[in-house]
């Protein structure tokens, strides 16, 4: 299904800036009068409805992103005092040129860097915080003080490292995610191993959220570790193979996908398009090795 002609893309597409940007990137405290998106909600959004690195509007806005890692480019954004801004940002940028490319040099270094850390966090097993601060301050020549980077626990980590650990800590990673009590920073503030219990709900929408990053490690062992969200899925349909997660969904970046949702069927059509895109994703390397 094609998603990229869709009139949510043109309004996005008409925002962005000559530089490659949408003005402020992470943040809209303190936005600009007529700043309606950020950067990093526009490449969400655009990714969704279908957009890749060989889009013309992505490629103009990984050039800026590359340009801001190098230090070419200065973001709009307030320096945040609580963390180091200078790895922060570092990480934001990595981690969406990684979302859609994986031949950035400079971020791959920054991928390699967090992946270092994580594999010797995890090596015995199990999480080790001592570990994971020594490992850190070795990287990056500091230790991690509050805000994101005391530890691996938010969006922007758990994508960059997405395919990028050792095989053999992976799956003890992943398990770490799925039992965070908190969720993931910025995208799901609960345990991922509880299902919401209403399956409408905005709730139902920002867990998938995660779930949805979760899938795109491609470890089998990661992979399996999801088949209990698959049947949770699989409970929820309305109808054969047809889902609606209603009304409550709508916010802006996941849905709607369609140009209109005032017909319910152009909603169940979106609702189902997304969640059985997530369950072949989950179920694709149990059907690859049966």
């Amino acid at each position: 299904m094609d998603y990229r002609n869709s009139k949510w893309a043109d309004d996005i597409l008409k925002l962005q800036q000559d530089n490659g940007s949408w003005g402020y990137f992470h943040s809209l405290s303190n936005p600009v009068s007529n700043q309606l998106i950020t950067t990093e909600q526009a490449l969400r959004r655009l990714k969704i409805l279908g957009y890749t690195k060989e889009d013309k509007p992505i490629k103009k806005a990984m050039n800026y992103l590359q340009n801001c890692l190098s230090g070419k480019e200065k973001i709009l954004d307030r320096v945040e005092k609580f963390h180091n801004w200078k790895i922060f940002t570092e990480l934001m940028f990595s981690t969406w040129i990684k979302i859609y490319s994986y031949e950035n040099k400079l971020a791959n270094e920054i991928v390699r860097k967090w992946s270092c850390i994580i594999n010797k966090t995890f090596e015995t097993g199990q999480y080790n915080s001592t570990s994971y601060i020594s490992e850190y301050n070795k990287i990056f020549g500091i230790v991690p003080k509050g805000g994101r980077l005391i530890n691996f626990d938010s969006f922007y980590q758990i994508s960059l490292l997405c395919n990028n650990l050792n095989k053999n800590i992976e799956p003890i990673f992943f398990k770490n995610v799925l039992e965070l009590e908190k969720g993931i920073y910025y995208i799901y503030g609960n345990k991922l191993l509880t299902v919401p219990k209403v399956f409408k709900s905005k709730n139902t929408n920002w867990y998938i959220n995660a779930i949805e990053l979760l899938a795109e490690y491609n470890n089998v062992e990661c992979k399996k570790q999801l088949d209990f969200v698959v049947k949770w899925l699989k409970k929820n349909m309305i109808e054969e193979n047809k889902w609606d997660m209603g009304i409550e969904s709508k916010d802006g970046i996941n849905f709607p996908l369609s140009d209109s949702w005032r017909k319910v069927e152009d909603r169940i059509k979106d609702c189902t398009y997304r969640i059985e895109k997530l369950i072949n994703k989950i179920e694709k390397e149990n059907r690859n090795i049966a």
